[in-house]
């Protein structure tokens, strides 16, 4: 059965090293958020360092995931001090249930701060596509299917939460990952 990839970038503020209360804020919500998002029903797996490094993104051995990249219009720092991003990449059962993960708990809250710690630049800020069962995705197709989004618009090969596709490559439609309806009483 084919899985749901998920890549998200976002440019931030400020680098990550920044000591100021912001990042402060958006490093502590971190943590959190992993843990309900890893718990949460149709999660699978997501990209980590491997041995829990939590150094620089370019420089961090990501195993199976592959080499750690950004989409071409990232322009800040790729040094620990410079660097400016936050990005995951994430295997779901489906994307509704990314959906209801995304939509809830700690990663809400911290959805409700995005002004605060991100750029608006623009660009789409997540895509998913579908991987065979014993496939494991890796960063450059999350930023390949992110700049294929953003230059052509959802497809089959880069969709997102409002325009789905199936795994047979047919429009899913907002019920398709929207929120879920509450049957008729």
């Amino acid at each position: 059965m084919p899985r749901a990839a998920l890549y998200t970038f976002g440019v931030l503020k400020s680098p990550l090293a920044d000591p100021g209360p912001l990042t402060r804020a958006l490093q502590d919500s971190g943590e959190p958020v992993y843990r309900a998002v890893a718990r949460h029903p149709g999660y699978l797996a997501r990209a980590e360092a491997v041995g829990g490094d939590q150094g620089n993104h370019f420089d961090s051995d990501w195993g199976a995931w592959g080499e750690f990249v950004v989409p071409a219009w990232y322009t800040k720092g790729r040094t620990a001090d410079t660097v400016a991003l936050a990005a995951t990449l994430s295997l779901w059962t489906d994307p509704r249930s990314a959906f209801d993960a995304v939509l809830s708990g700690p990663h809400r809250r911290a959805l409700n701060r995005r002004a605060d710690w991100f750029e608006r630049t623009g660009h789409p800020r997540h895509v998913f596509w579908w991987v065979a069962d014993d496939a494991t995705p890796r960063w450059q197709d999350g930023v390949s299917r992110l700049e294929h989004l953003r230059d052509h618009g959802p497809a089959p090969h880069a969709f997102t939460f409002p325009h789905p596709f199936t795994p047979e490559g047919t429009p899913a439609g907002r019920e398709g990952v929207g929120p879920r309806s509450t049957p008729a009483a």
